[in-house]
């Protein structure tokens, strides 16, 4: 069951990947889900059989067929109850924010599920929790999904921050990437230009935030490349 629900999450986000851009190429699909191309092949096989429309272009990659649209979503009973374990998962992120709009997603897609599907997923819900959803009192965030947009548009912002021994400052900051650490705290990565060196901000430690508006120059590093400067060979 784990392996098919791994297959249906990547093949999922690989259906996303070909909606989301113009061209995809198999090299980069493999890189991103970490399995081998000609993993990709088979998932890209798998979702020709389910009729989407994938344009394959020589030395280039893949796409969808212009002017495609996704039919209404029709979900199997594991597929439902898959989404009912993230929604769960979810609910124990440190971040309102993300919480908010999931609920909001899964609240839609429940609202199409055929009555048999929605009775059972209600059932299930009963007997399946995430233990800090319910316990954790620790202080949480809400500026996820408002950091996405300096992020993307290179904006600079300015918070106030409070270091876990409490002291507090104002900081200058060029977003770099987030994620998530083992206590599922976000955490935000940036260029501070007080200390001129990257630095790792919890956003539960942030009090405030402004987006300016005054641009920067992205650094050149990538994401990967951060994480095996900071990590060496571990995972970050």
């Amino acid at each position: 069951m784990d392996n098919d629900i791994k297959k249906l999450s990547r093949v999922t986000a690989i259906l996303v990947q070909f909606l989301s851009r113009k061209m995809v190429n198999s090299k980069t699909l493999a890189e991103k889900f970490n399995v081998s191309i000609r993993t990709i092949y088979r998932d890209i096989k798998l979702l020709e059989s389910a009729g989407i429309p994938i344009v394959t272009e020589e030395g280039k990659g893949y796409s969808i067929m212009d002017g495609y649209k996704l039919p209404p979503i029709m979900l199997t009973e594991t597929e439902a109850n898959a989404l009912l374990i993230a929604e769960l998962v979810i609910q124990s992120s440190k971040d309102t924010s993300l919480i908010k709009e999931f609920a909001a997603v899964t609240a839609k897609i429940k609202a199409v599920l055929p009555r048999r599907l929605r009775d059972e997923n209600e059932s299930l819900e009963k007997k399946i929790g995430v233990s800090n959803t319910y316990i954790d009192s620790s202080p949480k965030s809400d500026l996820l999904l408002e950091l996405q947009k300096p992020l993307l548009s290179h904006k600079l912002i300015e918070v106030d921050y409070v270091d876990k021994s409490g002291e507090k400052s104002w900081r200058e900051l060029e977003p770099f990437a987030l994620y998530a650490n083992q206590n599922n705290e976000w955490v935000l990565v940036a260029f501070c230009r007080l200390r001129n060196d990257f630095r790792s901000f919890s956003l539960v430690n942030i009090t405030k935030m402004v987006v300016s508006d005054k641009s920067f120059i992205p650094q050149s590093i990538t994401f990967e490349q951060y994480l095996a400067r900071t990590y060496g060979n571990k995972k970050g």
